[in-house]
């Protein structure tokens, strides 16, 4: 047993359970019910969570009142090896009421999607024309670009683009939306290709760019995949596309994703006994079991199964409704319900394969080791599969996961969610070992706070609620970059940022784009209000002219219980309008002979 002996500054996330005024100091229960004796000092100063491009909110001068039972906060001190207290430097309250969680008022995520919509336009196109030609996939930790000879990869600019598009279905403002279909008439012109032979279309991993000259680079140069094409690239290669789509209905948008479906069933698809897809095709035969593949030869990982639902496959049937699509979503989820469970040997999912699902567990940097985030992915998209189709195998394997991982998978300490552990105990461990690190990874955060909010809203449970927020609450209060803007990419454990070089120093890599922070404000705002706190949200779409099969725009936000939601109120650039069905969300489009702009507004059922 390691005895320290020299003082430790540390984060406790945690519950007050008693103020003592005379001692200047108050008890505090973490998640797991651990108490700690937390004393004040003269100098301790306090704030409320803040969101991006707020005023400093500081709360130093009622500091004390506001230390009543059951609120949750954070706390920052030191401990000293000769005392049993915790002495407390900085508190993070999260609302001004033991009740209240700011991240919970309705515009919270709704205002924090624009702030970050404009960082990123700002950064990308420094306020000013909409040219992809000046995209960077590397930005700073300010945001500034990288310098003139550069890369632009696919999916990045793809994620960028889903975060313009959410962030006018979210907000209305346009600049956004000029962005995102900007950026995919970019990706078409410049990454597709169009086999007319195979009749489908695949992805350019990216171009290199050199003033006026291109370079095509068609498989991947990502470490993991080198000389390969990659499932996960060309599934993100249509994640902005498809968000583009359910506003505008554009038909080349809807093309070039079935022709990309086409890929992905002809070539990634395992026709034979076994089923699933592939993790990696050879560039030249288009083959999965190609020995130049190498260490991905004939592979399956949780990527070419699981990621289809999240970044393409949901937006696109909430867009279209469409039947195969519902039937391509439920051959993922079965087979994620299939293969991935692993009980007998470990808490986590198994992640990668070979080709007849017996588990891999020698793969690169993987190993035999869990991804904490991809098992918090699969509970919420169970979740949303659930609602679609309500198979009691999808609710006991989303709860089952659901309930281990706090356990093995949390911080119960300091809160928020740890990155890659060892799947298995080594003899006399009861911790599951960090591969690389204890620091804490913003895409994670995402998982942790939509899984436990979709299972809050849909079953109306206590205990995934209280998971929920104090997840939210670490991302809120320490993820947000509220001084240069954006999200920080990693926080140590105490919630600090971590700053070293590389990726995990940049608001923009081939790892990080306006993704998962987007969808995140998004899908929190839809879960939040729509089935939790039960506010109405509204949502803008601008379709096009010649968009959307028979003029009917399906406005769904996400797949939720049926009946849980209906639409309340309609406008038409700013004009109140009545043809639309309520229960099944849809809205039948005008005859108009110019571009409208759609308001809708959505309520719940209560």
């Amino acid at each position: 047993m390691t005895t320290l002996n020299f003082p430790v500054s540390d984060l406790i996330a945690g519950y007050v359970t008693h103020f003592n005024p005379d001692a200047d100091s108050f008890e505090l229960k973490t998640s797991d019910g651990r108490i700690f004796q937390a004393v004040l000092t003269p100098m301790t100063y306090a704030k409320l969570v803040q969101n991006l491009d707020e005023p400093y909110p500081d709360a130093t001068g009622t500091m004390r009142s506001m230390l009543v039972t059951n609120r949750y906060l954070f706390a920052y001190g030191v401990f000293y090896p000769d005392s049993p207290e915790f002495e407390v430097k900085s508190i993070v309250f999260l609302g001004r009421n033991a009740e209240e969680f700011q991240f919970e008022k309705p515009n919270w995520w709704i205002n924090q999607v624009s702030v970050l919509g404009n960082f990123y336009f700002k950064s990308q196109f420094d306020s000013g024309e909409i040219d992809y030609r000046n995209y960077r996939t590397n930005l700073a930790l300010s945001g500034m670009r990288s310098p003139d000879n550069f890369s632009q990869e696919t999916d990045t600019i793809s994620r960028l683009v889903y975060g313009f598009a959410t962030a006018f279905l979210m907000t209305g403002e346009d600049h956004f939306l000029a962005a995102a279909e900007a950026g995919t008439e970019y990706l078409r012109e410049h990454m597709r290709f169009l086999d007319q032979d195979e009749g489908i279309v695949y992805w350019y991993h990216g171009i290199d760019v050199q003033g006026a000259r291109e370079q095509k680079i068609f498989a991947s140069e990502f470490g993991d995949d080198y000389h390969a094409i990659p499932a996960y690239e060309q599934i993100y290669a249509l994640a902005g596309p498809t968000q583009t789509y359910r506003i505008t209905g554009d038909p080349k948008i809807l093309e070039d994703t079935e022709l990309t479906l086409k890929l992905f069933q002809d070539f990634f698809r395992d026709h034979g006994e076994y089923g699933g897809y592939f993790s990696h095709l050879d560039p030249v035969t288009l083959d999965p079991k190609s020995e130049a593949l190498g260490q991905n030869k004939a592979k399956k990982n949780w990527n070419s199964v699981g990621d289809h639902a999240p970044a393409y496959l949901i937006n696109l049937w909430l867009a279209t409704g469409r039947a195969e699509y519902a039937e391509m979503l439920e051959d993922t989820f079965d087979t994620i319900e299939k293969y991935f469970p692993d009980d007998e040997h470990s808490p986590f999912v198994q992640e990668r394969f070979y080709e007849d699902w017996a588990h891999d567990t020698t793969w690169g940097w993987q190993q035999n080791r869990a991804v904490v985030g991809h098992n918090l992915k699969i509970v919420w998209n169970l979740m949303r599969m659930y609602s679609l189709n309500p198979k009691d195998s999808y609710l006991k394997l989303a709860q089952k996961i659901a309930d281990q991982m706090p356990e093995v998978g949390s911080d119960r300490q300091r809160g928020g969610w740890y990155d890659v552990v060892e799947r298995l105990l080594n003899p006399g461990e009861n911790i599951h070992r960090f591969v690389w690190h204890d620091r804490k990874a913003w895409w994670q955060q995402e998982q942790s706070i939509l899984a436990y909010l979709i299972l809050a809203g849909c079953l109306e449970d206590k205990t995934y609620h209280r998971h929920a927020r104090e997840a939210a609450a670490f991302y809120n209060a320490w993820f947000l970059d509220t001084e240069e803007g954006g999200v920080y990419f990693n926080v140590l454990a105490n919630g600090i940022p971590f700053l070293a070089s590389g990726n995990e120093r940049g608001k923009g890599s081939h790892s990080m784009s306006g993704y998962h922070s987007f969808e995140l404000c998004y899908l929190a705002a839809v879960y939040t209000n729509l089935l939790i706190t039960k506010q109405p949200m509204d949502f803008y779409f601008k379709p096009l002219l010649n968009g959307f099969l028979d003029r009917i725009l399906r406005v769904a936000p996400d797949i939720l219980p049926p009946g849980s939601i209906r639409i309340d109120s309609v406008e038409v650039n700013g004009q109140p309008y009545s043809n639309f069905d309520a229960e099944k969300l849809i809205v039948h489009l005008p005859e108009t002979q110019e571009r409208v702009k759609i308001k809708v507004r959505i309520a719940p059922n209560t």
